[in-house]
């Protein structure tokens, strides 16, 4: 079986016995290869216990090792024929004997029994896992336990009680004083993440040099250079004076008598330069307005006192940038004091609860392992060593994690301390899908540690193979070009500097559509009292391009819209579109998020719910918690006329109206005394009379299996609601087990902390899924939308600032900062803003076939602040940048359409997917009248497929050996003439070893001066084309497009190998499909001339074709 280059790099990438880094593109098949890479080493007769792979998150675990087993499992049921194919296909080579056939089907038995299981999970799960081993070489508790994030809130909340109560009262009482927050908890959180910031506290005078303030400078010192001691009477001399002049003028004198002189401080000197200094935005920023302040009229009347008060203000002026290091100098001493006391507080703190939070693991097993004594015998004793390890979406890897690898790898070059037999290292990783950086990942780093690994592999005479996986087996080439265009080569940073991919599924039809933009809408304030504080009033701008989406949704599933599918699927090729095929992506929860969800479910289409969800904000949750509350607190009328109210009882307003507004005492006595609703009482009374015997969890399933509550909650609320309870009782057994269960500690428990569940989109079913693109990492969809491409300040919430050296600073407003914290915030905003260029990468590679992407609100190609860095534009510029660049089509309202390949028609009524039968109704007279005929649309046709001969006698060559050959030239001469000629072996590597035959033959092609202007900058290369021809639509790729004001010059490439002399003998085929191209391009430009030639590959023979001729073959071909 002969592999397309794009599994041959696959198989070259997974090759058991060479260190590997891979650069993967998205949906290029990188699980695909880790796992074939793990079954190789397995065939190989490495043991399971010495083979360590490293993923990103616990669901990337499980799929890749149910991948593996599932591939086992197939060998170890394959005949011997089927089984010697697939293991020739992975890239086995040799004869295979009977006895390698054997030992792969015994593999799935072997990797089963692998005492422990493989080794397949989370850096943090490892971690976890060695220092359960060795606790005592570790320093840890035999049987610790993993923090949570929430519990982890708990113990810091208990922690700053305390300290604001009892221990450092005065401490707390300062940061109260400057800090802007709403809770001490969020800046204890981040502190507790980023404490290695804070393990060597910073002295005062190294303080003040990283402020560049000198050791005699204090705010004293910066007053007294300020303030002389006569501005009290200066101002009272120039106010009068001032409230006589212009309105700006009796400003200034209001200003300037607010002002208290008689003990100024740094916030007097702040007031001043509000008042006598430019802003940041201005011409002059920071400067005194010594020629605007006062005005031209008012200043003869203050006479000497002008240039007194000229001199306060350039004094003023000079003494900002001290004030502000000063300031700033003052809250970053108060915060480094404040964690020198928290950070001890909080590890005590743990450590009597035997807990380890994420950070911790990493950082034990790390030093762990920096003993290399210690580190050797740790290693020998976890099941006798780890010889080859694996790691994925490496791009997203942490520095500390990082170390952790190079510790476990030290071995493997280490020359003769080195074990025998090969030991090899596989990462895989895309920096441009790096986008978990709040979580520690350092995009800069994976070059790095690619360097230095390479280095250390190759000093010890090691192999080490670097290859980039430019295939995608995911997506259209509609939406692969788009992405290139999107990006190109604009931010290498952002992105890395090489942006190519590649469609394996390249006849796969694709389209990409931009919406109009709605424009914001500005919404008068609601008035009415009863409506909902959140309430987004229907005309807004986010809730009318909410109610587009799910309307478009609707139409596209009630017509029966066709997408194209894999004939594995559907042997048609094409198949309705069904609510599962739709994935919404979003840059956050914002109020478009819960809009869109809304517009679904109003529309009733089927939705799975946000990705996301707050435990305590569930329907569901809070009608079983109103339950827990009233058992708790049988006088809690509220609580018990919520239950009332649920789909737990499902009472009207008229029935509890009628049972609360005569009674006089509590509702649960009315309730009890009510004959009208005995099963309502028996209910309630049956968890009363268990409330004080059964544990929460048991309460709970009480009411929810014996009472019925589940169904009544699922029927009214629907299936999404399943997850709130699912996880409800999750929590209650996680309480029972962590602390002395009781129904009023559970609920008090409940109630501290906000509580978020994930929920696995992955597996939705057949129901649309709206979630962020964070969240949608790994996942794919058929029609993916992008609605949130507007503009999107960036989030500025972390109070902790990461200096240029590393020293952990206290962020200070952005007009208010000194330098050094300006340039950190400004480094911040570009690491942000390419990050979010990243993440709008993900999302666009999610889109299998079809990509829409739209937007409602502003979108400015830079902001109104800031500098004007691309980086910053709104994602809908930048797609409607790379629709144009691909020469999208325009369509009413400004919308843009790109589309390649045979787009199917809609499907027949009777493959409409449809949830629920289609209820019968008596029709009226006119729907069985007939129709007029129905135009057909047009057939589609590929210029190849005219007939007519394509190669002259001769050839001699397979027809399948003829066609890889003439894709692999095809590709090279694509690529290689946009880069620089001593890159392009380099590209055509990337290419895939099929693409090496045919490159000299390419590179003679290019270098040649007679095709020049063939290959010069501004041709276009594989250009989609379409048009009607004779009744047919024409859809094709030309290779080479050559358009000038002019004339159109259509160059297409040949690899025969019998080339004709003239052009009377040109193959029939060949002229009929120039004759193709040149009708269609003659409806797009018919006032250009077009002119027609064939390059002949194998003699560089650019060969020029007369239209007639072209034209008289396409009559002769027979179009149906």
């Amino acid at each position: 079986m002969i592999r397309d280059a794009a599994s041959e790099r696959q198989v070259q990438a997974a090759h058991p016995q060479a260190s590997s880094w891979i650069a993967a593109n998205a949906g290029s098949g990188k699980t695909r290869v880790l796992t074939e890479r793990v079954a190789r080493l397995l065939l190989s007769g490495v043991q399971p216990q010495h083979i360590l792979c490293l993923t990103y998150t616990k669901a990337a675990a499980a799929e890749m090792q149910n991948r593996l087993f599932r591939l086992l499992g197939e060998w170890a049921m394959k005949p011997d024929a089927d089984l010697r194919a697939a293991l020739i296909q992975l890239g086995e080579a040799g004869a295979l004997p009977a006895e390698d056939l054997a030992r792969a089907r015994r593999l799935f038995a072997r990797a089963l029994e692998t005492p422990g299981g493989l080794r397949i999970q989370t850096i943090h799960s490892f971690c976890a896992t060695l220092l359960r081993r060795f606790p005592l070489e570790a320093g840890v508790a035999p049987a610790f336990q993993e923090l949570d994030d929430r519990a982890a809130h708990l113990i810091r909340s208990e922690i700053l009680e305390d300290m604001a109560d009892r221990t450092d009262k005065g401490l707390v009482a300062e940061l109260a004083q400057v800090f802007s927050g709403d809770d001490f908890a969020t800046l204890a959180q981040e502190i507790s993440a980023q404490r290695a910031a804070f393990a060597k506290p910073l002295s005062e005078s190294a303080l003040r040099d990283l402020f560049g303030l000198a050791e005699e400078e204090t705010e004293a010192s910066l007053l007294a250079r300020v303030f002389l001691g006569d501005e009290a009477s200066l101002f009272s001399r120039i106010v009068p004076l001032l409230r006589a002049g212009k309105t700006t003028d009796q400003a200034t004198a209001d200003t300037l008598a607010a002002i208290d002189l008689s003990s100024p401080d740094l916030g007097t000197l702040a007031a001043l330069e509000a008042l006598f200094i430019y802003g940041a935005d201005t011409k002059q920023p920071n400067c005194a307005k010594t020629g605007r302040l006062p005005t031209k009229d008012c200043r003869p009347m203050l006479g000497a006192d002008l240039d007194r008060l000229h001199d306060l203000m350039r004094r003023v002026e000079s003494a900002r940038p001290q004030r502000l290091a000063l300031r700033a100098a003052e809250k970053t001493a108060l915060m480094q004091r404040f964690a020198a006391r928290f950070l001890p507080l909080y590890e005590r703190a743990k450590a009597a609860r035997g807990r380890l939070d994420f950070d911790d693991l990493i950082q034990r097993a790390k030093a762990l392992l920096t003993d290399r004594a210690l580190a050797a015998w740790v290693l020998f004793r976890l099941d006798g060593g780890i010889d080859h390890i694996l790691v994925d979406e490496a791009q997203d890897t942490a520095p500390d994690q990082w170390r952790i690898i190079e510790l476990l790898t030290s071995e493997f070059t280490a020359g003769e301390g080195a074990r025998p037999g090969a030991r090899t290292l596989f990462v895989v990783g895309d920096k441009k899908q790096s986008i978990y950086s709040f979580q520690g990942a350092d995009v800069a780093a994976f070059d790095r540690k690619q360097s230095d690994f390479q280095a250390d592999f190759r000093a010890a005479d090691l192999p080490f193979q670097t290859l980039e996986m430019e295939y995608s087996f995911r997506s259209s080439q509609a939406v692969l070009r788009l992405v290139d265009e999107t990006f190109g080569s604009r931010f290498p940073e952002a992105l890395g500097a090489h942006m190519h991919h590649i469609a394996h599924k390249d006849t796969m039809p694709g389209r990409v559509d931009l919406w109009p933009l709605i424009e914001p809408t500005k919404v008068e304030a609601d008035t009415e009292w009863e409506n909902p504080v959140d309430l987004v009033a229907e005309t807004h701008h986010t809730a009318r391009l909410a109610q587009q989406i799910a309307q478009q949704i609707g139409d596209m599933i009630a017509a029966g819209t066709s997408i194209p599918v894999d004939v594995r699927e559907d042997p048609r090729g094409h198949r309705a579109v069904r609510a599962g095929d739709f994935l919404i992506l979003v840059q956050r929860r914002s109020t478009l998020f819960s809009e869109i969800i809304r517009a679904c479910k109003k529309a009733q289409l089927p939705i799975a719910g946000a990705d996301r969800l707050k435990l305590g904000a569930e329907l569901a949750v809070k009608d079983l918690t109103a339950l827990l509350r009233f058992l708790a607190t049988p006088e809690d009328d509220l609580s018990l006329a919520a239950v009332l109210r649920s789909p737990l009882f499902g009472w009207t307003e008229d029935e509890l109206h009628r049972l609360a507004q005569p009674r006089r005492g509590f509702l649960w006595e009315a309730l009890r005394n009510d004959l009208a609703q005995p099963e309502t009482v028996a209910v309630l009374k049956d968890l009363r009379d268990q409330a004080d015997f059964l544990r929460p969890y048991e309460l709970l399933g009480r009411m929810l299996t014996r009472h019925d509550g589940r169904r009544r909650l699922i029927t009214r609320l629907g299936q999404e609601a399943e997850d709130g309870i699912d996880e409800l009782l999750n929590r209650a057994i996680a309480y029972e087990t962590a602390e002395v269960p009781s129904l009023t500690g559970f609920l008090i428990w409940l109630d501290t902390g906000e509580i978020e569940v994930k929920r696995q989109m992955d597996s939705a079913g057949d129901r649309i899924r709206v979630m962020t693109v964070h969240g949608a990492k790994g996942l794919e969809a058929p029609i993916v939308i992008l609605p949130d491409t507007t503009d999107r300040e960036p989030r500025e919430r972390d109070e902790v600032l990461r200096l240029a050296d590393g020293t952990a600073a206290w962020k200070t407003p952005a007009d208010d900062s000194p330098a050094l914290i300006a340039e950190a915030r400004e480094a911040r905003r570009k690491r942000l803003a390419q990050e979010g260029l990243r993440l709008l990468y993900v999302a666009l590679t999610r889109a299998r076939c079809w990509l829409i992407i739209a937007g409602a609100g502003d979108v400015k190609t830079e902001r109104k602040t800031g500098p004007k860095d691309p980086l910053d534009w709104a994602w809908y510029a930048h797609v409607q940048g790379g629709m144009r660049a691909v020469g999208a089509v325009a369509g009413i309202g400004g919308s843009l359409r790109y589309q390649t390949g045979d787009w199917p028609q809609p499907a027949p009524l009777s493959d409409i997917h449809s949830a629920e039968p289609v209820p019968q109704h008596a029709l009226p007279d006119w729907a069985s009248a007939l129709l007029p005929p129905v135009e057909e649309p047009a057939r589609t046709l590929s210029p190849s497929d005219l007939g007519g001969a394509k190669a002259l006698p001769g050839e001699g060559m397979d027809v399948e050996a003829a066609k890889t050959r003439g894709t692999a030239l095809h590709q090279l001469l694509e690529h290689l003439p946009q880069v620089p000629p001593d890159q392009r072996p380099a590209l055509a590597e990337r290419l895939g070893p099929l693409t090496q035959q045919a490159l000299p033959e390419v590179l003679d092609l290019l270098a040649a001066p007679a095709l020049a202007h063939v290959f010069a900058p501004g041709g276009l290369a594989e250009v989609p084309v379409s048009a009607v021809v004779a009744g047919v639509q024409m859809m094709g790729t030309i290779d080479r497009l050559i358009v000038t004001d002019d004339s159109i010059l259509v160059v297409d490439f040949k690899s025969n190998r019998v080339v004709p002399a003239t052009v009377a003998e040109v193959p029939e085929g060949i002229l009929r499909q120039l004759g193709a191209y040149e009708a269609a391009l003659a409806q797009i430009w018919p006032d250009r001339r077009i002119d027609l030639a064939i390059l002949w590959t194998r003699t560089a023979n650019l060969m020029p074709v007369p239209c007639n001729i072209v034209r008289a073959a396409l009559q002769r071909a027979a179009i149906p």
